[in-house]
């Protein structure tokens, strides 16, 4: 390990940030729980009665039916990119969110069917088959909503853990446009066969609202805000370098960026309009603060879109959707600040390192010397404003301080009077993690953002 230790002179005197609201996720999960109350409620008053195991079977299926129906809501504002969610939450909260309320859904979806099917079997005392065949071919819209179903279900059966581990980011979220056509399918079938829309005007003008808003702020903010700005701020490849083996800086120059309103830390979701690249968006972090004409990313080769940029020519058009994230100085709470980074993790750390004000602390560990990109540039920073930055690789033995609540308090005695920024491989972040909770570092002060999907 090599270090470099000065007395800080940081920026204490600055403005204070612009601070998070620490009970934002409670008010938006708050938000999401009435609308649920909402729907039951929509159910009780349109219900005069329950009789028998039929009339519960099929109230408990029309119950499940309208919360699968609020649920794909739901999933599908939470991953529209608004901003005030996204810089308010975080992308990697959200992203955690859509999944959980992604198999909740799917789980409503399949309990609706089921209990559907089964109490309409029980009131026409014919067989299961046969009374969903009739559901399938007789009903208004019920032969569109059985293919979205099958495609609702298709995407959670890739969605889940073990099948994503066996795809590429790219394939992934491409599958993912699937849902969208399956929610279309299925959503004429929840007004003209749900019993609780049925002759009921204000809940239909309802239903179409909660939708039609949800589909504006999607097309708004993942379509048409990305391609005004593509048009406005024609940016483009100005230069690619090598940074270690298999990373390399990508170096970007456009007009009128200060517009973006980007801030250290935070991403942006790239689409390099070259040949194989231009039909993906993929997310990385600047890794430099950015400048009213320049921006630029780091990026280590981790895949098929990744590597490619290695490759990428000057002059290249790019279209960038963001910023995104809430992993900035707006998290802060404490003047004491580690950044802890962990490979090409780096790469936001590296412009909070800069900008952040206070008494500021950086580990960078890597599993080689010359794996650890922009050394040089960090090296220059601490010395500039008198930080601290530790270096830590595993190869040659010997030269590692291993992720322990001891070793990390052995470097930074006060460490629980720190605020803790984290970034590097899942393995890595898992780690410190548990290192840093049982150093005295309270949860709420460790922030980790990740693209993990």
């Amino acid at each position: 390990m090599s270090t470099l230790s000065h007395a800080h002179r940081g920026a204490r005197g600055s403005a204070p940030p612009r601070r998070l609201p620490p009970l934002a996720p409670l008010l938006v999960q708050g938000a999401i729980g009435a609308g649920a109350v909402g729907v039951l409620v929509l159910w009780w008053t349109g219900t005069s009665s329950v009789v028998g195991p039929a009339g519960w079977l099929t109230g408990a299926g029309r119950i499940t039916g309208l919360l699968a129906g609020y649920a794909c809501a739901v999933l599908v504002a939470l991953m529209a990119r608004v901003p005030l969610l996204d810089h308010t939450l975080g992308t990697d909260r959200l992203a955690r969110w859509h999944a959980a309320a992604g198999r909740y859904t799917i789980s409503l979806v399949l309990a609706h069917v089921l209990l559907i099917v089964w109490g309409y079997t029980l009131t026409s005392q014919g067989g299961v088959m046969q009374e969903t065949t009739t559901l399938v071919l007789h009903y208004p819209d019920l032969l569109k909503a059985t293919a979205g179903f099958v495609l609702l279900l298709g995407t959670g059966i890739l969605s889940a853990r073990a099948a994503r581990r066996r795809m590429s980011y790219e394939t992934w979220h491409h599958l993912h446009f699937a849902t969208y056509l399956a929610l279309f399918l299925t959503f004429g079938h929840q007004l003209s066969d749900g019993a609780d829309f049925v002759g009921r005007r204000p809940a239909q003008l309802g239903w179409y609202a909660l939708y039609l808003t949800v589909t504006t702020v999607l097309v708004w903010y993942r379509f048409v805000v990305p391609v005004r700005r593509a048009l406005r701020h024609r940016l483009r490849v100005a230069d690619v370098r090598q940074e270690a083996p298999g990373v390399v800086s990508v170096y970007l120059t456009g007009e009128r960026l200060a517009e973006l309103g980007a801030r250290p830390g935070q991403f942006f979701r790239w689409r390099f309009l070259a040949p194989g690249l231009w039909w993906s968006a993929n997310p990385y972090s600047l890794s430099a603060p950015p400048l009213p004409r320049h921006l630029r990313i780091t990026v280590k080769a981790a895949g098929g879109h990744s590597a490619a940029l290695a490759r990428l020519r000057p002059g290249t058009r790019v279209w960038a959707e963001g910023p995104y994230g809430a992993f900035t100085e707006a998290r802060r709470r404490s003047a004491k600040v580690l950044l802890l980074a962990g490979g090409v993790g780096i790469t936001p750390l590296r412009t909070l390192f800069e900008t952040l004000p206070g008494e500021v602390t950086l580990v960078y560990r890597a599993r080689r010397p010359a794996d650890l990109a922009l050394r040089a540039e960090l090296d220059a920073i601490a010395a500039a404003r008198g930080a601290r930055v530790y270096y830590s690789v595993d190869e040659p033995a010997g030269h590692s301080t291993p992720l322990t609540a001891r070793a990390l308090k052995h470097l930074i005695p006060d460490l629980a009077e720190h605020e803790v920024y984290l970034c590097g491989p899942p393995g890595m972040t898992v780690a410190a993690g548990h290192a840093l909770r049982g150093a005295g570092v309270p949860r709420h002060r460790i922030h980790h953002e990740s693209f993990a999907f």
